[in-house]
Order: structure tokens, then C-alpha cells, then sequence
């Protein structure tokens, strides 16, 4: 069996994917500060990982820690535009330096491979849709930044040092487990938790804006694959369900979901925030056999019923 290593695998897709390698069979070490994880989010299941209180910028820790590792998932991040603007040397330290201690830490165990948790943010003011991985990079916010800094030095380590790296791009990740209840929280558990308490969703600009919303179970998916593909060392890959839903059609589809016909109230767009995202994800599919098996609809509905299970506010009317 091998042994695999999960930074911040307490948090919302970090917790998913140490439920799936466990149930594949594999040996699991989380590593996490639970800063934004959680231990209740590996409840149903820890007993079975062992799990190490650490941060990912204390190097010589980290190092011990990856002993006798095969993959590192590197999942440990301060995922949050909002929360970069107000503090980005907070997540320069936790995206950008964490990722560099990861990879020396990795290199130094003789690790086989790192799958680097990217994101789409990465594409920035692009206009071009869908976005490609050989389109321009142009970062609106420090955490865009950051994260773009962390694929690179991916890039740079599997160049210049030889220690194998897949960056998977990331697109609007939602599914059980993701909190609602933070001031940085994404726009799905935003909306669920105020519609199902009877309030208007709040939308930051007029809501045209689009998303390509991308179930983690799907992440997962692709996290698994990223590990065990030959040849694809050094590349990056969109990870996305490859089509846009915008921020009025999730207010509808949701109000369908609950039976009821909330309207959103609108605010100012956010600095930082990108117009729309959309995914080729071709090469993902070709590369790594990636196919997003979850439709937005479908994943947005089991949200709904998770968060329901979890605060019994409002039940959800059937399909």
C-alpha cells in the first residue's frame, strides 16, 4: 500500500480526498494547522490516518513528516480572494512560501510525486473563454498571486531538480463539507445558508457574472489520477466541469431546490473578482483520463441536502 500525504487534509477538499485514498486502500498522513480545517471534517473516518498538527512553513517538520511518503497532495492554502486582499502577506506565507517548503521538504524525502493544488484565478483579466493553460496569466489579487507563485516554483522543482509535479487549476469547487459561516466564504454554502433561512442572497455586481462550477468530488477524481499518470511531470491542468452557470441562474436553480422565490439584493463588484470562467479541459481528459461526472444541478442539489441535514432549516423539494 502506499503511503500518501495530505497537506491540509482537515479542510473541505482536503478531507474528500483522504476519504477516497483511504478507501482505496492507501496509507494516509494528514498534515494540517487547522487554521481553516477541521477535525470534524475527518470524524466519520480518522481513525483510519494518522493525522499531524503541523504547519507547512516549519521545513524541518515537514520533512520528518514526509518520511517514507510516495505522493504529497498539496491541498494547504488560505483559498480566498477577499481574505488576501485584507491580509496577503498571510497568504503569500501560507500559498506561496508553504508551497516552496512542501516541495523542498518533498525533494529532500525523495518523494516520488506532488500534485499542487492550483487555481483558476491564475488567468485573471483574461477575456479569453474558455481559459487554456497556455493562455496568458494576469492575477488580480494577492491570492492569485500566490498561488501562481506555488505552480511555478512546482515548475522550477521539477526542472531543475528532477521531483515530479502536476498542477491541477482548480474552478469554483463546491460540495459537502464547505463552510458557509465565514466572512470568506464561496458563493454556493453563501447562498444556500441564506436562502434556506428565508434571506436574499447577496451578489456582488449584477450577477451575469459566470462561474464553471466544479464538484469535488471531480477534484478528487482528477487528484488521483494527477498522481499515478505517466509523462505528465512539470504540466499544469485545468480541473473544471468544462460549463458556465451564472450567479442568477444558481439563485434560480437553488429557489427551485428550496420551493420558494427569493430575489438577491446587489452590492458593488469585489476588486479582484473575475467577470467569468470557463474551462477547456481537454487536456485533462486526454492526459490524465479526467471526466467530470457530476452536473452543476445535481452537485448544487446535494449541497442543498447536506447543508439541510446539517441545520434542518428548510427541506429541500424533491427532483
Amino acid at each position: 500500500m502506499a503511503l500518501c500525504l495530505v497537506t491540509g487534509g482537515a479542510g473541505f477538499i482536503g478531507s474528500h480526498l483522504v476519504e477516497a485514498l483511504l478507501a482505496r486502500g492507501d496509507r494516509v498522513r494528514v498534515f494540517d494547522n487547522l487554521s481553516t480545517g477541521s477535525r470534524a471534517n475527518l470524524a466519520s473516518f480518522a481513525p483510519r490516518a494518522q493525522v499531524i498538527l503541523g504547519d507547512v512553513l516549519d521545513l524541518e517538520f515537514l520533512h520528518d513528516t514526509m518520511r517514507d511518503v510516495d505522493v504529497v497532495y498539496h491541498q494547504a492554502a488560505l483559498a480566498s480572494v477577499p481574505r488576501s486582499i485584507a491580509d496577503p502577506w498571510a497568504t503569500h506565507q501560507a500559498c506561496a512560501t508553504g508551497t516552496l517548503c512542501v516541495l523542498q521538504a518533498a525533494r529532500l524525502a525523495k518523494v516520488r510525486r506532488v500534485v499542487y493544488a492550483a487555481s483558476s484565478s491564475a488567468y485573471g483579466a483574461s477575456e479569453r473563454l474558455p481559459k487554456r493553460e497556455s493562455d496568458p496569466t494576469l492575477p488580480l489579487s494577492p491570492y492569485a498571486v500566490a498561488k501562481l507563485a506555488g505552480e511555478q516554483y512546482c515548475a522550477a522543482f521539477s526542472n531543475v531538480y528532477g521531483l515530479e509535479t502536476v498542477r491541477l487549476r482548480y474552478f469554483n469547487v463546491f460540495g459537502p463539507r464547505q463552510p458557509p459561516d465565514s466572512p470568506y466564504a464561496a458563493v454556493i454554502p453563501r447562498f444556500v445558508q441564506a436562502m434556506t433561512a428565508g434571506k436574499s442572497p447577496l451578489i456582488h455586481g449584477d450577477g451575469h457574472q459566470s462561474r464553471d462550477f466544479t464538484h469535488v468530488s471531480d477534484v478528487v477524481q482528477a487528484n488521483l489520477r494527477a498522481a499515478e499518470a505517466p509523462g505528465v511531470s512539470g504540466r499544469v491542468y485545468n480541473i473544471a466541469c468544462g460549463r458556465r452557470t451564472s450567479l442568477l441562474q444558481l439563485v434560480d436553480q437553488i429557489n427551485a431546490m428550496l420551493g420558494t422565490r427569493i430575489a438577491p439584493v446587489h452590492d458593488a463588484p469585489r476588486p479582484g473578482d473575475v467577470p467569468h470562467s470557463l474551462a477547456d479541459i481537454s487536456p485533462a481528459q486526454k492526459d490524465l483520463g479526467y471526466e467530470p461526472k457530476m452536473d452543476v444541478e445535481r452537485g448544487v442539489r446535494g449541497y442543498v441536502e447536506w447543508f439541510v441535514s446539517q441545520t434542518g432549516k428548510r427541506k429541500v423539494v424533491a427532483a
